[in-house]
């Protein structure tokens, strides 16, 4: 293919003086598989008619976003895949009427845009990461979820660095039993999204019981929707302060970014709005200096190559979560697979994103029904007796108990 499109390129560039002036794009398809569980991966091919393909994926609601996603194909048939800024913005117009704020929509908008940003870098025969302003870092450093501190220790004696735990019940004690269980060495951090979400207050009371174990950053210590609790809490919490990944566009993080109410800023790479709002959230975030981390708990691994270009070709660059011992088919749908090592992603050279996926294993995987009704009703999220009025948020009982302070 990579001989095809060198030929193409020659061609191009002898008879029109510029890359891509006569490429069109042809169509677009979507391939929706089962993640485990409640999740769905939705993936995009989109062709052109010089026998080359870009791949993408969308979240934020894949069912929904496979639907988008074949009604904006619409709008980008027919025209120059090398345009990706225009089409971005002509994908943003198309869907202006259905309402500008919903990850959906951003999630169809991202799955284009990321396989537009494959075809570009698979035309000039160079890695995504080259043309958003070339490589930063050769690796990028990963973090993995523990819940238990056997977990935590596993991970650690396997070369990982750093881990995620969370949820809102036993948070302070799950982090003390981690923090003993591995030393000062490895990185924690704590996500406390909902359901049910914490209060303002009580996030603040959690907060403060976590800072005895300098955790590299606390996630979502309230709803999404309620910014002024967010400003209370990293008012009164002296730990960086992280959220973003449930937001679409640049337009949807801009008030955390710019009233500096995270430390962390954490774009969705399937939802945000594809690869061109990335890069524009990077550089709005380092003007505050705000570190990125993209959120990657629900994703597909194509979506995940769109975050490690991302976070080769940023100064402010974090850390990526990453999902170690997925379900089989993370590893058998994409070709290569990128192991970790030592705590580290090696990035890709390949031309464009570097990765593809087999439409078999898409196949062999059906999707699931995409949304879930509560968690698990034993895992204590949800205080007693109250797990059926499944509330958005909720103030926690038993306080002497579940709000303590174990270290001083």
């Amino acid at each position: 293919m990579y001989e095809a499109m060198r030929v193409w390129v020659s061609l191009a560039t002898a008879t029109n003086g510029s890359y891509g002036s006569e490429m069109k794009i042809t169509e677009v398809k979507t391939f929706l598989m089962s993640g485990g569980g409640s999740r769905n991966w939705c993936f995009v091919k989109v062709y052109t008619d010089a026998g080359i393909y870009g791949v993408g994926e969308g979240s934020g609601w894949p069912r929904v976003v496979q639907t988008a996603v074949e009604d904006l194909a619409n709008v980008v048939v027919g025209e120059d895949p090398m345009d990706i800024e225009r089409l971005h913005q002509t994908m943003i117009v198309a869907m202006m009427g259905h309402g500008m704020t919903g990850t959906p929509g951003s999630g169809a908008i991202n799955a284009i845009d990321m396989a537009l940003w494959d075809i570009k870098g698979k035309v000039l025969e160079t890695p995504v990461w080259n043309l958003l302003g070339g490589r930063v870092r050769k690796q990028i450093r990963t973090y993995a979820h523990a819940h238990s501190p056997e977990r935590a220790v596993e991970l650690r004696d396997r070369g990982i660095t750093g881990v995620k735990t969370g949820g809102v019940y036993r948070t302070v004690e799950i982090v003390d039993s981690i923090r003993q269980a591995v030393g000062d060495e490895m990185d924690i951090m704590v996500d406390a999204h909902g359901p049910p979400w914490f209060t303002a207050k009580d996030a603040i009371i959690v907060g403060k019981n976590l800072e005895p174990y300098n955790l590299l950053f606390y996630e979502d210590p309230v709803p999404p929707e309620n910014t002024e609790a967010l400003r209370r809490v990293q008012e009164n919490v002296d730990i960086p302060i992280a959220a973003g990944e449930r937001h679409s566009h640049i337009w949807g993080v801009r008030e955390i970014i710019e009233d500096e109410l995270v430390d962390v800023v954490q774009p969705d790479s399937g939802r945000i709005g594809g690869i061109t709002q990335l890069r524009k959230i990077a550089a709005l975030a380092e003007a505050h200096y705000i570190n990125v981390a993209p959120h990657s708990g629900s994703l597909g691994p194509v979506a995940e190559y769109a975050a490690i270009h991302i976070l080769a070709s940023i100064a402010n660059a974090l850390i990526l979560e990453r999902l170690e011992d997925d379900v089989p088919q993370r590893y058998e749908v994409i070709q290569p697979h990128l192991p970790t090592v030592d705590g580290y992603i090696t990035v890709p050279e390949e031309p464009g994103l570097g990765v593809d996926f087999d439409e078999d294993v898409v196949a062999a995987n059906p999707p699931n029904p995409n949304v879930i009704s509560g968690p698990d009703p034993q895992n204590g999220h949800y205080e007693p007796g109250t797990y059926d009025e499944r509330v958005y948020y909720q103030q926690r009982y038993r306080r002497g108990r579940e709000l303590r302070r174990i270290r001083p």
